[in-house]
């Protein structure tokens, strides 16, 4: 491919470390729902029947409001309806016709869902059926408009990038959900007795408050489990606080083997310590982000009586009972924590149910809501009693059951969200959020590659509307703008792995600016891929004279080569007109206007009545005894989801690999006179006809959009 010609002068901008800091939310909206000002708050309840089901018809003088025991005058009140699909409706997601979503917008979010993995507490067991559910979610239960997130609370934080409409991302967060060694989880949802030895019995009477031997080893893993709880909770609040700059009602399911509340010393005594406190952060935390928390005991419907896994010999009758009746209260009191967290918030917990997807569905069907506010009086906010301001709401309908959220601290959103971020915080808080910034028109094509020397590559080719850039005059005439480029690639988890940051003066002699301007450029940049897996790109350019933002990103799957399996590249494009095809084809010359594959890959923005030239990549396809390759090609064309055209399949048997790990492919594709303006996604399915049944076929994707 050309290169573009830039006169270009490099500059750091901004360090590694700036990574490090999360997003500021930005300042209320009217289309908050939960506020808590001088001048109003407002919350969300949930009112249903007594067999869960939503009441939509409640009138204003049916609900009441107290703060701290003192009733309110309502000054506000309406129904917030999310109704969704029913369920069957929802049509299972087959592989092969998995296609990429195009790019999300606020406006078009519905719900916003977090799926957290509690991995730090999830046994062996959980672990199998919560994988389980979250397939058979992202397969049946998602739908259009929901921007979805799958986290793991032992990953690491980075939560607000990973949210998205894109079922591959979500797949490929699902398959990173394992076992934690590390965590509290055990094998299954209880430590198996072992055996004892036989020491007599203990006729020795305890003091009060005497710290025992088993009490010195209930204390330690009470502590241990302490730890890994307030881990839990703390990577739980990170995503609540990412999930402030998401728009709407937002729910976060909490998957989990759940946590204890109050822990016990050695010598017995109960004692409330860190749990409680992160508990409280983050349910202030979620109240005000306008998050409701739900909770799922992973471990389902559990027996607490004594297992073929146990071994009881040298316990007594006594002392067996004993271990059961502990079982009982492990279940119970981790149970308990689960129940705290969801009430607090305005969720429901769901335990002792082996259905988790049923648990899923149950609260997908619990998304609308009233909105119900009143004027805080002056006690509310007294600077210097900062109390914790208790809410509680009841319905005068015989029958209805309510959910709300249990209070908030008295400080106003006002105090605790900063000033609109500017300069490089800005620029952060762009390149992490799911929704383009379109101040600056980006628009972002990351392609996989492989070279034989240095190995997997991601390509990227970031098309920019230079119309969008402020440029200044310069005295000889000539124009100069000056940006700023950070380009980052995220992990699976949300972690930094790879980033560019630099700024960029582009000066432009006066004679090539008007075209220049007309036409855009491409901003090329390739990172280095160490290990296979799913990656973010994500990339965002800020006009130093207008502080204006642009951002993209695009998610992309390494394969691992090693592995042998038929494996595509990304593919590049070139639109040409159908008189030059013609003239191609039969070895004469262009004569309009000459392509640029650089421009094409990138922007990827077509006129009906052209010719769609496309190349990939193919590696590791199997050969006969003559070295040939039977390969079988096919493409499909989506537009808005729905498949519209489907090739035949054709023999590219006749190519002959210069390498016979990896060779170019090259076609072409008419795009009709009659294809209408929109977002189509072109499918590539090649087929190795030599290979194993279950590693024969391979697909890739490429987005553009048809123009008038």
């Amino acid at each position: 491919m050309k290169k573009l010609l830039l006169t270009l002068a490099f500059a750091s901008v901004l360090s590694a470390s700036g990574f490090a800091q999360v997003p500021v939310p930005s300042p209320s909206t009217d289309d908050d729902v939960v506020k808590i000002s001088t001048a109003l708050i407002q919350i969300d309840v949930t009112v249903t029947d007594k067999n869960g089901k939503i009441i939509r018809d409640l009138r204003p003088e049916e609900i009441e409001i107290y703060e701290n025991g003192k009733k309110q005058e309502i000054s506000n009140f309406s129904f917030v309806s999310n109704v969704t699909n029913p369920p069957g409706s929802v049509k299972k997601v087959a592989p092969d016709t998995l296609i990429p979503p195009t790019a999300v917008k606020a406006e078009q979010v519905r719900r916003t869902i977090a799926l957290v993995v509690d991995d730090l507490t999830l046994s062996f067991e959980s672990t199998y059926y919560v994988r389980r559910a979250l397939k058979k979610f992202v397969d049946e239960q998602m739908q259009e408009g929901d921007l979805v997130a799958i986290i793991r609370t032992g990953a690491g934080i980075g939560a607000l990038q990973q949210f998205t409409t894109d079922r591959r991302q979500l797949y490929a967060a699902i398959e990173k959900v394992r076992w934690n060694a590390s965590g509290s989880g055990k094998i299954g949802a209880f430590a198996p007795l072992q055996s004892r030895l036989e020491t007599g019995p203990d006729e020795t009477e305890l003091e009060e408050g005497q710290r025992t031997q088993e009490g010195i080893e209930r204390e330690f893993n009470d502590f241990r489990e302490s730890l890994f709880a307030t881990g839990t909770l703390g990577a739980v609040n990170y995503v609540v606080r990412g999930m402030a700059e998401l728009p709407g009602r937002k729910s976060v399911m909490l998957l989990s083997d759940g946590f204890m509340l109050f822990t016990k010393d050695a010598s017995g005594s109960v004692e409330s310590g860190r749990v409680l406190e992160s508990l409280r952060r983050l349910v202030d935390q979620a109240n005000r982000a306008s998050v409701v928390v739900y909770t799922m005991d992973a471990r389902g419907l559990q027996t607490t009586g004594i297992t073929a896994a146990d071994n009881t010999s040298g316990r007594s009758a006594e002392q067996i009972q004993q271990a059961s009746s502990d079982r009982r209260d492990e279940l119970s009191d981790t149970q308990d924590g689960l129940r705290f967290l969801a009430r607090q918030t305005g969720g429901f917990a769901i335990v002792n149910n082996n259905d988790l997807s049923g648990g899923i569905r149950r609260i997908l069907d619990d998304q609308s809501y009233y909105l119900v506010g009143y004027q805080p009086d002056d006690a509310t906010f007294d600077p210097r009693t900062r109390r914790f301001n208790r809410l509680d709401v009841r319905i005068t309908r015989p029958g209805a059951r309510v959910r709300y959220r249990s209070g908030f601290f008295g400080i106003t959103d006002e105090k605790l969200v900063a000033s609109r971020p500017a300069g490089n915080e800005r620029l952060l808080t762009a390149l992490t959020s799911p929704f383009a910034v379109n101040e600056i028109s980006l628009r972002l094509n990351a392609l996989f590659g492989n070279d034989s020397r240095t190995g997997p590559f991601v390509r990227s080719l970031l098309h920019v509307k230079a119309q969008d850039l402020s440029f200044t005059v310069e005295p000889d005439g000539g124009r100069k703008a000056v940006f700023d480029v950070l380009a980052v690639g995220f992990g699976d988890n949300g972690m930094l792995v790879e980033q560019i940051s630099k700024t960029y003066t582009l000066t432009l002699k006066k004679d090539a600016y008007d075209k220049f301007a007309n036409e855009g450029f491409v901003y090329d940049f390739t990172f280095p891929i160490k290990k296979p897996g799913a990656y973010q790109l994500r990339v965002a350019i800020r006009d130093r004279n207008t502080e204006k933002i642009g951002s993209a990103n695009q998610f992309v799957e390494v394969p691992n080569l090693k592995k042998s399996r038929l494996t595509l590249s990304g593919v590049a494009l070139e639109n040409v007109a159908y008189g030059d095809w013609q003239r191609r084809s039969a070895g004469q010359p262009d004569i309009g206007e000459k392509s640029d594959p650089l421009s094409d890959t990138s922007l990827r923005q077509f006129k009906r009545g052209t010719v769609l030239n496309y190349g990939f990549m193919i590696f590791n396809a199997k050969f006969d005894a003559s070295r040939r390759p039977n390969l079988t090609s096919q493409n499909r064309i989506f537009l808005d989801g729905k498949l519209i055209f489907e090739g035949k399949p054709t023999s590219l048997s006749s190519v002959g690999p210069e390498d016979p790990k990896a060779f170019n492919v090259a076609a072409s594709l008419g795009l009709g006179t009659e294809m209408a303006a929109g977002d189509y996604v072109l499918q590539i399915t090649i087929t190795d006809n030599l290979a194993k049944e279950k590693r024969k076929t391979a697909t890739q994707f490429v987005q553009f959009e048809i123009v008038n």
